[in-house]
C-alpha cells in the first residue's frame, strides 16, 4: 500500500491506495491499463474535514483516461454508503479536492481489473422469500480474492427485514477497510448504509421496509471462511398515514401537522422548531407554522430550471442524557417551476421517506401605465388610445422574497385574445422586434417597457397583448434575466429560473370610441323620434278620415235635393 502523497498514474493490475492529505489539496491518480479489462474501483474508508460539503471537499471519479471524461460517480462528507465503482474501460481517474481547513484527510481505495464476464457461483441475487438464507461463495471454505457480491432482498409489502448471521469469519481491521460486508435498507447500494463489518461477529440488521441489500467485497489477500445468514420478513404495524399540509404561496409558506400524528410518533407541540427556532407555531387542533419564504431560515437554492425554498420541522428528543425515541425531521419544500409551484412535504424516520404533493402558483399581474414614473394604473377596458400613442406596459410579481428578478422575454400582440389569428412580435428573446419598443433594465419584481399604439389592418378595432415572463435569482450573475436579447443561435447559453405568460388588453383607438358614441346617439335621437312620429301619423290619418266622411254627407244630401227638383218639374203627358 501507499502512493505518492498527491496523484499518481498507476498501471498495476490490482493495488492498495492509502492516501493522506491536508489543505487546499486538489490531486489526480490516474489508473490505465492495455488489459482490454474493466476496473473496479472501492473507498472502502474515507475521512473529510468535519461539516465539509461537496462543494468545498469531495472525490470525483471519472470514466476514463482523464478529468474531462465523463463523471462516474463523486464522494464526499455526507456519503452514507461504501463506494464501489465499475469502469466503462481500461482507464479510471479520479480527482481529491480539498479545502482551507486544517485537518488531516484520509482515504483508503482499492482497485483491481477484471473481466466482467468472469461470473461467480452463489455471489448475490435477488431474493423475494419471505425467508431465506444466504451464504458467501465457497462457504464454509475459503471466499475468492476480488470478490464482490450483492444480494438484493425484497418481500412482501408491509413487512420489514431482520438478517442474522449465524456465522461470520472476514478479514479484521479497524476500519473494515480490505474485506467487508455492508448492509444498506433498500434495494440501492449509493445510499442508506445501515452498518459495515468484518472480522468475527454475529452482526443482526433490521430494515425499515421489505427491501434490503447485502454486499460482499474482499481484495486480493487474507481470505477466511466468509458467512452464513438467516433473514426472516416481519409485519409491519399498520401505517400511521401523516397527517400534514402544506402551502406554497409567492409570499409564504405553511406546514400543518396534526397533534394527534404528533402524537403518534411520540411527540407534542413542544418539542418541535424550524430552522430558526424563534419561529413559533401557532397551536390549535393542529400546529401550525406560517412564515413568509425569505425568513425562519428557510434556505433558498437555485436549481437552473426552478428555485426551491426548503425548511425543516426538528422534533427534539426530551432528556439530557439518553433518549429512546427515533430522531425524526419533517422536510418542507417549495419548488418553483414550469408555471406552477410543486409543494413538496416528507417526512424522514431512519430513512423512511413519506411524500405529500401538491400545486400552486407565483401570482403575476400586468398593467398599462398613463406615464413613464408607473405609478398610477389603468383602470379601465378597452383602453382606448390615440394612433402612434405612447403605451407603458408593467409586468408585477406579487412575493415576499426580495432576491427575485422579472424580465420580459417576449411579448407578441394579436387581434384576438385567444391568439389563434395574425400576430405581430414586439419583444422576442428578450429582444426588440418593433422598432418603437423601449424596455427598461430589471427592476426587482418589476419588467417593464413601452411602445407606440398601432391597429391591424382589416378594421379589426382591438390589440392584446401575450407576454412570456422569466423569473431568476437576482443573486445569479449568468441567468437569462440578466442576459438579455438572445439571438437564436445562442438561446441555449442561458437558463431561467421560472416561466409563465401573462394576456392584457385591448387596446382601441380613441376615434373607435369616437365613432361609437356618434352611433350611440344616433340610436338615442332615433328612439326619441318614434313616438312623435307616430302620435304625427295617429293625427292625419283622423284629418283624412273626418274630411272623407263631410264629402260622403254632403255628396248624399245633393243627390237627394236633385231628386226632389226633377219630381216637381216633370211634366204630366197628355193622353
Amino acid at each position: 500500500a501507499g502512493v505518492p502523497r498527491c496523484g499518481a498514474s498507476l498501471h498495476d493490475l490490482n493495488k492498495a491506495l492509502k492516501i493522506e492529505l491536508n489543505a487546499n489539496a486538489t490531486c489526480v491518480w490516474q489508473i490505465q491499463r492495455n488489459a482490454n479489462q474493466t476496473i473496479r474501483l472501492v473507498f472502502s474508508y474515507f475521512k473529510f474535514a468535519p461539516s465539509s460539503s461537496c462543494e468545498t471537499e469531495s472525490i470525483k471519479i471519472y470514466d476514463g483516461p482523464s478529468t474531462n471524461s465523463s463523471l462516474l460517480g463523486q464522494v464526499c462528507n455526507d456519503t452514507d454508503a461504501v463506494p464501489v465503482l465499475q469502469s466503462s474501460s481500461d482507464s479510471l481517474t479520479f480527482l481529491i479536492t480539498t479545502n482551507s481547513m486544517a485537518f488531516t484527510r484520509n482515504f483508503f481505495a482499492f482497485y483491481y481489473f477484471f473481466s466482467p464476464e468472469t461470473k461467480l457461483e452463489n455471489c448475490g441475487g435477488l431474493l423475494t422469500s419471505p425467508n431465506g438464507t444466504l451464504t458467501s461463495p465457497n462457504y464454509p471454505a475459503a471466499y475468492p480474492e476480488f470478490t464482490y457480491c450483492v444480494w438484493h432482498i425484497q418481500t412482501a409489502k408491509n413487512t420489514k427485514i431482520n438478517l442474522q448471521f449465524q456465522d461470520f469469519f472476514l478479514e479484521l481491521d479497524k476500519n473494515c477497510q480490505f474485506d467487508f460486508t455492508a448492509v444498506y435498507d433498500g434495494l440501492s447500494t449509493g445510499t442508506g448504509l445501515i452498518g459495515k463489518v468484518c472480522g468475527r461477529t454475529q452482526p443482526t440488521f433490521e430494515s425499515s421496509s421489505n427491501a434490503m441489500t447485502v454486499v460482499l467485497f474482499t481484495d486480493y489477500a487474507n481470505s477466511y471462511r466468509g458467512f452464513s445468514a438467516q433473514y426472516t420478513s416481519i409485519p409491519l404495524p399498520g401505517p400511521v398515514e401523516p397527517d400534514t399540509f402544506l402551502k406554497c404561496t409567492s409570499d409564504s409558506m405553511e406546514i400543518v401537522l396534526s397533534k394527534s400524528y404528533l402524537a403518534s410518533l411520540g411527540y407534542n407541540e413542544t418539542q418541535l422548531q424550524l430552522n430558526d427556532p424563534s419561529c413559533s407555531p401557532v397551536v390549535t387542533d393542529s400546529v401550525i407554522f406560517s412564515f413568509p419564504l425569505a425568513s425562519c431560515g428557510t434556505i433558498k437554492k437555485d436549481e437552473g430550471q426552478s428555485i426551491t425554498y426548503t425548511n425543516i420541522v426538528s422534533l427534539s428528543a426530551t432528556g439530557n442524557i439518553i433518549t429512546r425515541q427515533k430522531a425524526l425531521q419533517i422536510i418542507a419544500k417549495c419548488k418553483m417551476e414550469n408555471n406552477s409551484t410543486l409543494e413538496v412535504i416528507y417526512v424522514t424516520k431512519n430513512n423512511i421517506i413519506q411524500n405529500t404533493t401538491a400545486v400552486g402558483r407565483y401570482n403575476i399581474s400586468m398593467s398599462f401605465y398613463e406615464t413613464e414614473s408607473f405609478s398610477e394604473p389603468v383602470d379601465q377596458s378597452p383602453y382606448y388610445v390615440d394612433l402612434n400613442q405612447t403605451v407603458f406596459a408593467q409586468v408585477s410579481l406579487h412575493s415576499s422574497d426580495p432576491n427575485l428578478l422579472v424580465f420580459v422575454d417576449t411579448c407578441i400582440a394579436s387581434p384576438q385574445p385567444d391568439f389563434g389569428s395574425v400576430t405581430y412580435d414586439l419583444i422576442r428573446s428578450g429582444c426588440k422586434k418593433d422598432d418603437t419598443v423601449v424596455t427598461y433594465p430589471p427592476l426587482e419584481h418589476y419588467g417593464r417597457f413601452k411602445f407606440n399604439a398601432f391597429r391591424f389592418l382589416k378594421h379589426l378595432p382591438s390589440v392584446y397583448l401575450q407576454c412570456d415572463i422569466l423569473i431568476c435569482d437576482s443573486k445569479a450573475a449568468n441567468s437569462r434575466c440578466a442576459a438579455g436579447c438572445i439571438s437564436r443561435q445562442k438561446r441555449a447559453i442561458s437558463s431561467y429560473t421560472w416561466k409563465t405568460n401573462t394576456v392584457i388588453g385591448p387596446i382601441r383607438l380613441k376615434r373607435d370610441l369616437r365613432s361609437a358614441d356618434y352611433s350611440e346617439s344616433l340610436t338615442k335621437a332615433d328612439a326619441e323620434e318614434t313616438p312623435n312620429l307616430q302620435q304625427y301619423s295617429f293625427y292625419t290619418l283622423s284629418f283624412v278620415v273626418l274630411i272623407s266622411n263631410i264629402i260622403i254627407v254632403v255628396a248624399v244630401i245633393l243627390k237627394y235635393q236633385t231628386r226632389q227638383t226633377g219630381y216637381s218639374y216633370q211634366k204630366i203627358q197628355n193622353s
